[in-house]
Formats: structure tokens, C-alpha cells, sequence
């Protein structure tokens, strides 16, 4: 779910990320992993984009994955060979604060094979930048903040500043999903209202996924699980009501809260 989210953002507010990532405005396009191998690496949060002169290999991790060196250097070596002249920027960025040690791993080594790419660890970063623009407003509730409930706040206060409807319904979804790593959901259900929720591309995505993979699954206990799966979807992004949940998902009330108890224990 939190890569999906990161896609959505990368894709749709790509000047944002480049001044970001790369300290200026570059216009960058999607680069499909297929153009640099029939056969990719399975990696969920991989984003490609590019320029005239330039690669960016984005990848948002929730947790850690200890393969993360070997996959930058197959992508550098895949990106070399498709565009030999483009310089290539790669830059793997983590959500969640972990104590884990493999967070600050930024190389790998192979014999006399050395490659080195780029960390952010988002905790460590200032909070002001985020504030400003909005494709970065989702990330702030998880920069360097003691009070991540007033850093959502003032997201919540610059969403409101959002004229464009469906620009502002879509920041306020992704921003609440992400702040789910950090916060509770009650507290994040008290600043973002979930009918701006449920109108935003992103919730709507997730109800088509479920539906897409019911039919794909087409048999009765198929469904009942594609339906358990986006009922726990809904309540992880603690942006609606029991009682939402359960008429979305034609569950009952009883049977959400099941699932939410599942949750808490989990």
C-alpha cells in the first residue's frame, strides 16, 4: 500500500521530487524497468525517471531489505547498458525509523566490484522543506519532528489551501496513509476528513484493486478474501469509520471489528 502511495506521488508530482532529490526542477519522464531488462528484478517500489542526460532510480522502503546494494548495482549495470551516456542518479529512501544497521548501508562489495548509492533516511530530514510544495506534503509527518501530530496539522492546513479539487482530495489521501506509519488512526481520522478520502484517486484505486482481483479470482472464497484483504486495506489508512468500512465492503460491523482487532494485535 505505502509503495503504491509513493508511485502515485513520484508520478504525478515529478518536479516536486527532482527539486528535491536532485536540487533543481529537472524535467523527467517514466522509464518503464522493461527498457532496461526483459526480465527485472521484482522490486514494488522501484521508480524509473529520466532526462536528456539523466537516470533517477528511485526506491521508498518501508523496511529494510537486506538485498537493497546487490539490486542498485544490477540496475546500474542494466541502466549503463541501455544508456550509456546518461549518468544515473540512485537514491533509496526509508519511511519508517527502524534501529536496523542495514538502513545506513549505502554500497556493495564484490571482490574488486565497488558500487555506492544514496540514503535518505526521512527522519533525518528537515521538516520546513516539506511543507512547501505539494507533491512532499505526504512525507512530512515523517521527517525530523518531535511532534509529528502538529507537523500533520500544518499538512492538513496546506491541503486546505488547495484550490484544485482533485489535486487537494489526493494529497489529503496519500498524506493521511503515510502519516499511518507514525501516528495513530484516530488521531489522523480527527485532521483529515475521510469524505476527502474516499473521493480521491488513491482510495478509489484500492476499491478497484479489490474488485479487479475478486473477479480475477472468480471463486466464492476468492472474493471473501480479496474482501478481508481491502476491509484490513481500509483500516491500516484509518480513514473511515467502522460503519464505512463495513457498507464498502458489504461486511458487517461485527465482522470489521474482528478484523481490527486482528490488527491491534498484529
Amino acid at each position: 500500500m505505502y509503495d503504491n502511495i509513493c508511485k502515485f506521488l513520484a508520478e504525478n508530482f515529478k518536479d516536486d521530487l527532482a527539486t528535491w532529490l536532485l536540487g533543481s526542477p529537472v524535467k523527467l519522464t517514466e522509464l518503464s524497468p522493461t527498457e532496461l531488462s526483459n526480465e527485472p528484478i521484482r522490486a514494488d517500489s522501484l521508480i524509473l525517471l529520466q532526462s536528456d542526460e539523466l537516470v533517477l532510480h528511485i526506491e521508498f522502503q518501508t523496511d529494510t531489505d537486506k538485498d537493497m546494494p546487490f539490486r542498485t548495482l544490477d540496475y546500474r549495470v542494466r541502466g549503463y547498458r541501455r544508456f550509456p551516456h546518461k549518468k544515473m542518479r540512485q537514491i533509496v529512501i526509508y519511511l519508517r525509523k527502524t534501529g536496523s544497521e542495514l538502513v545506513y548501508e549505502n554500497n556493495f562489495k564484490l571482490e574488486n566490484t565497488y558500487h555506492q548509492f544514496e540514503v535518505i533516511r526521512l527522519w533525518e530530514q528537515p521538516t520546513e522543506q516539506f511543507l512547501t510544495v505539494p507533491g512532499l506534503l505526504p512525507f512530512a509527518a515523517l521527517t525530523q519532528t518531535n511532534d509529528p501530530t502538529m507537523v500533520l496539522t500544518q499538512v492538513a492546513k496546506a491541503v486546505e489551501g488547495i484550490t484544485e479539487q482533485r489535486l487537494q482530495r489526493n494529497i489529503a489521501a496519500a498524506s493521511s496513509v503515510l502519516a499511518g506509519l507514525v501516528l495513530n488512526k484516530d488521531v489522523i481520522r480527527k485532521i483529515f476528513r475521510s469524505e476527502i478520502m474516499r473521493e480521491s484517486v488513491i482510495y478509489q484505486e484500492i476499491l478497484e484493486e479489490g474488485e479487479a482481483k475478486g473477479r480475477a479470482e472468480g471463486k466464492a472464497e476468492g472474493k471473501a478474501e480479496t474482501t478481508r484483504k481491502l476491509a484490513l486495506n481500509l483500516l491500516r489508512m484509518g480513514v473511515m469509520s467502522l460503519e464505512q468500512i463495513a457498507e464498502v465492503t458489504e461486511l458487517s460491523v461485527e465482522e470489521v471489528q474482528t478484523l481490527q482487532q486482528e490488527i491491534q494485535k498484529s
